[in-house]
């Protein structure tokens, strides 16, 4: 059986989501929106490290109701090299910086590198986002745990290659916050991502998704990022752009699966997605809802 919602523990820190709402597990699903410093974002939305268009992008996104702002500036698609930790620090922190000056909404780290994230929180991140799950980098855990922030911790591997799909992802994740734990990250920093689209077939993508309660019941906090992925492109013959549809369609039974966070480039449609799901799922009614 799914534990309840509220059996997650929740963050005793000082995070505010959109409008300077205390950050509670289980209350709302939080929106996360993804902003790329990066030539060959798979999405076809990489900034290339432009400041201002970085900036105006975090504000119009905080205006549209994300919760939390994902910035990343080295590309994690299919086949893209990796580059130095350095090349990403000289590419991400003017951005960043400028990004979390700007919003006060937290901004997220996107990097699996200890030396990269070590200078994003000293300018201001309140989030490691890890597509390695604390695996690539051993600084990372430890790093993490002397900053007291929260880490999200997500399943890859480099071939798409199970004896038992959703096993085997539970397996993984429970390895990473095992590791978490080791280094001294308590439970409340802990955000699982089942790794939707990182080594992993169309078809175990669509059997994670709806599988999804089974990785929930492991009782931590959930995010889901499955915005404009192949999956969705595959299965709708639509590019990158057209995808939004499959997206809310994705979110939606994500959310009635168990995320608790879902990165998105689509901010406002996400947020309405987000918000509608929440009132049927969570019983979740906006500011100023009539009493009954």
């Amino acid at each position: 059986m799914t534990p309840s919602r509220h059996s997650i523990p929740n963050l005793p820190g000082p995070l505010t989501v959109a409008g300077g709402e205390p950050l509670v597990w289980g209350r709302r699903t939080y929106v996360m929106g993804i902003i790329n410093l990066t030539l060959d974002s798979f999405s076809g939305d990489g900034l290339d490290g432009d400041v201002d268009a970085a900036v105006a992008m975090a504000r119009r996104m905080e205006a549209d109701g994300a919760d939390i702002i994902d910035v990343g500036a080295e590309s994690t698609r299919p086949g893209s090299l990796p580059i130095s930790a350095a090349a990403e620090t000289q590419r991400l922190l003017p951005s960043l910086t400028a990004i979390c000056q700007t919003v006060a909404v937290p901004v997220s780290v996107d990097t699996y590198k200890a030396p990269v994230a070590r200078r994003a929180i000293a300018a201001g991140a309140a989030i490691v986002n890890d597509v390695w799950g604390l695996l690539a980098d051993p600084q990372m855990a430890p790093l993490v745990a002397s900053a007291g922030i929260p880490a999200i911790l997500m399943h890859n591997q480099r071939q798409a290659q199970y004896d038992d799909l959703v096993p085997d992802v539970i397996a993984g994740l429970r390895r990473s916050a095992g590791i978490a734990r080791a280094a001294g990250i308590p439970d409340h920093n802990i955000i699982l991502d089942p790794g939707i689209g990182f080594g992993k077939t169309a078809d175990h993508n669509l059997e994670l998704l709806r599988r999804l309660p089974e990785i929930k019941a492991l009782a931590y906090p959930l995010l889901l990022g499955v915005s404009r992925k192949a999956t969705i492109g595959r299965i709708l013959g639509l590019p990158e752009r057209e995808r939004v549809e499959g997206t809310a369609a994705a979110v939606a039974l994500g959310i009635a699966g168990g995320a608790d966070i879902v990165r998105v480039h689509d901010v406002p449609e996400m947020v309405r997605v987000a918000r509608m799901t929440d009132a049927i799922v969570r019983d979740w009614r906006p500011a100023g809802w009539p009493s009954p």
